[in-house]
């Protein structure tokens, strides 16, 4: 069995913290890409959508 002396010793808190705020970052940045990404998604389903549509009623789009 591993005991925590045989791992080693925990980092200082300053470290703990200084890790835990660099996930935060991460996360809140990867919210924001997400966002934009569903955004650019849905709008790429609305224009597939119409194209496919006009396509149907005989338009020459593309």
């Amino acid at each position: 069995m591993l005991s925590l002396l045989q791992v080693g010793a925990l980092p200082s808190p300053p470290a703990i913290l200084v890790g835990l705020l660099a996930i935060a970052v991460v996360l809140l940045v990867g919210r924001f890409v997400m966002k934009v990404a569903w955004r650019l998604v849905i709008l790429a389903i609305v224009a597939v959508a119409v194209l496919w549509l006009l396509g149907l009623l005989g338009f020459q789009i593309i």
